[in-house]
């Protein structure tokens, strides 16, 4: 009889190293060594490649509506969130936050003095056991409990409507491409030869670098780089745009930015990193700015430069997909691709690689694959948030993409220093930006900077979506002191600026009438 066990090679071990209690817990959850692959049932309804966010998803919510499913992954479920991407940065980002806190906490708010470095193996080590935690929400079992049969292993197309994984064809009516994406590095001369960290590798790490090193001021880059340096690295980020994220706006940018600075990093933009080379100081950053050169030693170097979709080895040539391995699987807005028995979603087909995208392009998936739906990928509203100190939200339209389409636009911009909750949290550096299709108070996109960006977000997408307007949410009551207050604000904002002159005779008119 054919042995149907996983095999857990070396490449995937390093992946969850140390190998403690922890990460032992994570690997025998999400790929258990013992684990035997099932003997396929007949012709699936669906056929799931991939078993991160949107394959789980796809998994789960067609098993639960009845269908016959398999699932193949190659490498740990729950994918780049729960291993190497939201659960371990956003647990390394709080740790870094309440390290900040505790450091600032006698000056802001007359706290006690706080000494020392602290502990980073135990940031880490918390960091570990939490993921293996939540790890159990995306086992193995727990999909095989939910009627998912669950294959580990290279799963590869064979034909327009058989795949084959661990020396088993599995038939399917339809199936879903859902293999996520992976960090890329530029090519840079010596980087390889250095050696260097990337989102997948960088939470392995047990000790902290005393210098660190970023490549990359987008999400991933100031995420880590400001939380590093709250652990107590020395870190410097380096990028060729003149300021750290430069999808956001520039004003926007520009308090993360300056927080950062405070927070200790060094930044060295608008340059062009020419070589990477290990020495024995450790590893030397030689960049080039306007004609001038100047170079960098970290013990550690991260690269955050971008994705790149997982396409390769899925014979997706044979299933007749069309691919491309810079933008990944090509899907039309129903999510169908070239081969109309195949959907892909996820980072693998989407531009938006967020875990929240990936859930909410799998149900549209489940959708249209299996039963005659017809909901479609454009009509979704993708919010998102980067999760420095402060955060940065956003959702729908800026101002530049709507005037682009033909909206004219009225932009409110409230600071959050107008916000009593800000001002008592000593977190007033930020602004609400809220554009309005011009003469009316719709809703065409929203940036928030706070704190707690990302949840004062949540009432904006709802508005954006559904077409709430700006006057309706200044209705809405709003629990006091909150910094979601900002949004009500806005609508109040909106709702003065209606009182124009002619209106404002009117009522003097009329409380004449009255007397």
């Amino acid at each position: 009889m054919t042995d149907t066990r996983p095999t857990v090679d070396s490449e995937l071990l390093s992946l969850v190293q140390p190998f403690d209690e922890h990460n032992r817990e994570l690997l025998e959850l999400t790929h258990p060594p013992s684990w035997v692959n099932p003997e396929p049932e007949g012709r699936y309804h669906l056929v799931v490649i991939g078993g991160g966010t949107a394959g789980l998803v796809s998994a789960a919510g067609a098993a639960g509506l009845g269908a016959r499913v398999a699932m193949i992954e190659r490498r740990l479920l729950g994918g780049d969130c729960l291993n190497y991407g939201c659960v371990p940065s956003k647990g390394i980002i709080r740790a870094a936050r309440s390290w900040h806190e505790a450091r600032t906490s006698s000056d802001r708010f007359g706290g006690p003095a706080a000494e020392g470095d602290g502990r980073f193996a135990a940031v880490m080590e918390r960091m570990r056991k939490l993921r293996a935690k939540i790890s159990h929400h995306d086992s193995a079992k727990r999909f095989s409990d939910l009627g998912v049969d669950v294959f580990l292993g290279d799963g590869r197309f064979t034909g327009p409507s058989t795949v084959e994984v661990a020396g088993r064809e599995l038939r399917f009516r339809r199936a879903i491409v859902a293999t996520g994406a992976r960090p890329v590095a530029p090519p840079i001369p010596g980087l390889e030869e250095a050696g260097f960290y990337t989102n997948e590798t960088l939470f392995t790490l047990t000790e902290r670098p005393e210098r660190f090193g970023v490549i990359g001021g987008g999400p991933i880059g100031c995420e880590m780089a400001q939380s590093f340096a709250r652990l107590g690295s020395r870190v410097t980020l380096f990028d060729m745009s003149p300021h750290v994220l430069p999808r956001e706006d520039p004003d926007a940018a520009a308090v993360v930015q300056e927080a950062m600075i405070q927070d200790g990093v060094e930044l060295e933009l608008d340059l062009q990193v020419a070589g990477v080379q290990r020495t024995a100081d450790g590893v030397e950053v030689r960049w080039t700015r306007g004609g001038k050169e100047g170079s960098t030693t970290v013990d550690a170097l991260l690269v955050a430069v971008g994705r790149a979709p997982n396409v390769a080895g899925m014979g997706l040539e044979a299933a007749g997909v069309e691919f491309d391995a810079r933008t990944g699987v090509k899907v039309d807005d129903r999510l169908r691709t070239s081969n109309r028995r195949v959907f892909a979603v996820g980072d693998v087909a989407s531009r938006f690689q967020f875990t929240h995208t990936a859930d909410a392009l799998a149900r549209i998936a489940i959708q249209n694959a299996l039963f005659f739906g017809r909901a479609k990928a454009s009509d979704l509203v993708v919010p998102w948030c980067t999760y420095t100190s402060p955060e940065i939200a956003h959702v729908g339209m800026y101002e530049k993409d709507a005037r682009e389409r033909g909206h004219e636009v009225k932009t409110l911009t409230l600071p959050l220093a107008e916000v009593d909750r800000a001002l008592l949290d000593d977190a007033a550096e930020g602004f609400l930006r809220v554009h309005l299709k011009e003469g009316t108070d719709k809703i065409l996109g929203a940036t928030v900077v706070a704190e707690n960006a990302g949840d004062i977000l949540g009432e904006l997408a709802l508005a954006v979506t559904h077409g709430v307007g700006l006057s309706k949410i200044a209705t809405t009551i709003h629990p006091y002191p909150t910094q979601a207050e900002v949004v009500k604000k806005a609508g109040d904002t909106f709702n003065r600026g209606r009182l124009t002159p002619r209106v404002r005779k009117l009522f003097d008119i009329w409380f004449r009438i009255i007397g």
